[in-house]
């Protein structure tokens, strides 16, 4: 899907720009608004690290974090859209979103699952996909999953203490942890893997760059 050409362009400087100047004032805002502890949300570590790889030009932290968010920002943008038009929650995840509490432009905010998705495989179109961002996402979900039970219950970060199915509290918890993350290793991570690699394969001489 993609030639030399584009590959030797990477990211163009204005957007690597817009992307460091978006991450600071987002940090901001997000951690004003929703805590610090907001941010163990696998969602809120893609923007941080999604970030870092436009303006790095970085393509294993693009990599990771287009198979990280593929499945996770179409199951938000699918439950906010179900919930603004049918008035309830598919899975859950973004009822704050609809929470008249907190400003509407702080909410808003989180229109940026809709883009990222778009942004992430056009900059995979533009670096390559680099096949380790599958091991990488995997190896950085686990300690996010694990540091997700140190927050609030009530906010059930990376549905670490209920699933978004049943909406039950599975214990023990070690093991519920262990098939929260082969779940998300396997059936979410590893089918956004297979696909980037079939959409943006790269050659020989680019593959060894990564190493």
């Amino acid at each position: 899907m993609r030639n030399s050409k584009s590959a030797q362009e990477g990211i163009p400087v204005w957007l690597r720009w817009i992307a460091l100047v978006w991450l600071m004032f987002w940090v901001v805002v997000y951690a004003r608004y929703w805590g610090l502890a907001n941010f163990m949300h696998l969602c809120d570590i893609a923007v941080v690290l999604s970030s870092l790889g436009l303006w790095s030009n970085n393509r294993l932290l693009i990599s990771s974090q287009a198979v990280a968010s593929l499945l996770a920002d179409t199951a938000w943008g699918l439950d906010a859209g179900w919930r603004f038009f049918l008035g309830r929650h598919l899975v859950g995840g973004t009822e704050y979103l609809f929470d008249a509490r907190f400003p509407l432009w702080v909410r808003l905010f989180s229109l940026y699952h809709l883009v990222m998705p778009l942004l992430l495989l056009w900059a995979l179109y533009r670096v390559g996909y680099d096949r380790r961002g599958w091991a990488l996402q995997s190896a950085i979900t686990l300690p996010a999953l694990v540091g997700a039970r140190f927050t609030s219950p009530a906010a059930n970060v990376n549905f670490v203490f209920r699933d978004p199915v049943f909406h039950r509290a599975w214990t023990p918890a070690p093991a519920y942890l262990a098939v929260l993350f082969l779940l998300m290793v396997f059936v979410a991570y590893f089918p956004a893997h297979a696909l980037l690699k079939r959409l943006f394969p790269y050659t020989r001489q680019e593959a060894s760059k990564d190493y």
